[in-house]
C-alpha cells in the first residue's frame, strides 16, 4: 500500500480548501484569549468566549450534518463558511464590543461552518480510489496535525506583533478562501440507492444512533489530547519546567500526530477495527500518564510526541469504522457527529481537569483525566463488540459496497472474518479476495 492514488491535482485542490477552513478553528480558541485580555477580566471572559466557540460546534456538528444532502453538498458547505466567515469578521471589527455581543460572534463562528470537516471528509474520499481511501484519511491527519502545529505560534505572533484582533480576520480570510474552493471541487459526492440517507433504509437518526460505540471511542481519543494541552503547563510549573516550554512541547505532539497518520497509512494492519483501536488508545493512556509523572522535560517530551503518534492511529481506525458501520449516504452526518463527539469529550475532560486542580496537584488531575478516557474507551469496545455478536448471529445475506471497499483498503487480512453493514443490516462475512 502507498501514497501513489492520493497524489493528484484534484486532491492538492482539497488539502488547500481543507486548511482554509480548519486552520480558523485551531486559531480561535487562543485567539479569542489574545481578543479580550486587555479588557476587565480578560482572561475570564476569553475563556467563556472559547466555551461559546466550542458550544456552536458541538451543537452545530450534528444538527448541519444531518442535513447535508449529497446533491445539495457544495451550496450547503459554502453557505456554512460564509456565515461563518461573518462570524469571525464580526469579531475582528467590533473587538470592543458587549461580551454577549462577541458571544454571539463567537458562537455562529463556531457553529454554521461545523459541518465542514464531516462534508470535506466525504468528498476527499470521492477523490480517491476506494482501495486508497485509508491513505486519504491519513493524509487529512496529517494536514490537520500540520495546521495545529502553526496555528499557536501564528496566532501569538500577530495577536502582540501587529495587533489582538488581526487574527480573527486571517481567520475570517482563510475561511471565505475556503468557500471559494469549494467551487474547484466536485460539486457533490455519491450517495443513493438504499443505503442513503432519506432513502428507503431506516431513519438517519437512527442509523447515526446505531453507531455510538465509535463516538464514544473517538470522543476518548480527542479528550486525551485536550487534557495534555489543558493541564500540561500547569504540570510543568509543578516539575519546576519553564511554562514557555508548553508550546514547543505540545508542538511535539503535534508532529508526532503527523507522522502516526503517515504510517498508519503505509500499510494494512492486523486485526478487526475496534482491536486495534483499543490496542492504540491504550498506547496513548500510558504515554500521557508518564508525562504526568516524569520528572523531566525530555522524558514529558517523549512521552508526548508517542502519545500523539498513537492518538492519530486511534483516530483514523474509528474513521474507518464509521465506513464500516454507516451507509455510504450518512457519512457526511456520521463525521459530523463525530466531531461533535470529540469535542465534547475534550470539554469533559478538561472540565474535570480544571476541577481537580483547585483541590489536587496537576499530575493527579491528569491521571484522573486518564482514568475516565480508559472507562470511555472500555464502553466503547464493549459496544462494538456487543454489536458484532448480533449482526453475527443475524445471518443475514449481502454484503455492502461500503464493506467492498473495507478489503481494497486494507483493513483486514485474507480470510479474516470482519463485521459489515449491508443495507442498514450488519452481517459478519468472510474477507474474500
Amino acid at each position: 500500500m502507498t501514497y501513489r492514488d492520493v497524489v493528484s491535482r484534484q486532491v492538492l485542490t482539497w488539502a488547500c480548501t481543507a486548511i482554509g477552513a480548519r486552520m480558523p478553528v485551531a486559531m480561535a480558541p487562543l485567539a479569542l484569549v489574545f481578543l479580550v485580555r486587555e479588557r476587565p477580566g480578560g482572561y475570564s471572559l476569553g475563556a467563556i468566549l472559547a466555551a461559546a466557540y466550542v458550544l456552536g460546534e458541538i451543537g452545530g456538528a450534528p444538527v448541519l450534518g444531518m442535513r447535508l444532502r449529497p446533491e445539495r453538498a457544495r451550496v450547503q458547505l459554502a453557505v456554512g463558511l460564509a456565515v461563518g466567515t461573518l462570524g469571525f469578521l464580526g469579531l475582528g471589527i467590533f473587538p470592543g464590543a458587549h461580551p454577549v455581543v462577541l458571544a454571539g460572534f463567537t458562537f455562529v463562528a463556531g457553529g454554521a461552518p461545523a459541518a465542514a470537516t464531516g462534508g470535506l471528509r466525504t468528498l476527499l474520499s470521492e477523490l480517491v480510489p476506494a482501495r486508497s481511501v485509508a491513505q486519504a484519511l491519513s493524509v487529512e491527519s496529517i494536514l490537520t496535525a500540520g495546521v495545529w502545529a502553526v496555528s499557536p505560534a501564528a496566532v501569538a505572533g500577530l495577536a502582540l506583533g501587529v495587533a489582538p484582533r488581526v487574527p480573527l480576520l486571517l481567520a475570517a480570510g482563510l475561511m471565505a478562501w475556503s468557500a471559494g474552493g469549494l467551487w474547484l471541487l466536485p460539486a457533490r459526492w455519491g450517495g443513493g440507492g438504499a443505503d442513503a440517507a432519506g432513502g428507503d433504509g431506516p431513519p438517519l437518526l437512527r442509523v447515526l444512533v446505531g453507531a455510538w460505540p465509535v463516538y464514544v471511542v473517538g470522543a476518548a481519543s480527542l479528550a486525551l489530547l485536550g487534557l495534555s494541552e489543558l493541564v500540561l503547563p500547569a504540570l510543568l510549573e509543578q516539575r519546576g519546567i519553564g511554562v514557555g516550554w508548553s508550546g514547543p512541547l505540545l508542538t511535539g505532539m503535534a508532529v508526532g500526530g503527523g507522522l502516526g497518520a503517515f504510517v498508519y497509512g503505509l500499510r494494512g494492519w492486523p486485526g478487526l477495527l475496534r482491536t486495534r483501536s483499543v490496542v492504540l488508545m491504550a498506547g496513548t493512556s500510558v504515554c500521557v500518564a508518564l508525562a504526568a509523572v516524569i520528572p523531566a522535560a525530555a522524558g514529558i517530551a517523549v512521552a508526548l510526541v508517542m502519545g500523539g503518534t498513537l492518538q492519530a492511529g486511534a483516530m483514523l481506525t474509528r474513521n474507518l469504522s464509521l465506513r464500516e458501520v454507516l451507509p455510504p449516504g450518512a457519512l457526511a452526518a456520521g463525521y459530523s457527529v463525530m466531531y461533535a463527539a470529540s469535542g465534547v469529550g475534550y470539554a469533559a475532560t478538561g472540565s474535570l481537569a480544571g476541577a481537580l486542580l483547585k483541590v489536587a496537584a496537576p499530575s493527579t488531575a491528569i491521571l484522573a483525566g486518564v482514568c475516565l478516557t480508559v472507562a470511555m474507551t472500555g464502553v466503547g469496545w464493549w459496544g462494538e463488540a456487543r454489536r458484532a455478536g448480533r449482526s453475527g448471529s443475524a445471518g443475514s445475506p449481502g454484503r455492502s459496497g461500503r464493506a467492498a471497499s473495507a478489503v481494497g483498503e486494507g483493513e483486514m487480512g485474507e480470510g479474516e472474518i470482519g463485521d459489515y453493514d449491508a443495507g442498514g443490516q450488519s452481517v459478519r462475512m468472510p474477507n474474500v479476495p
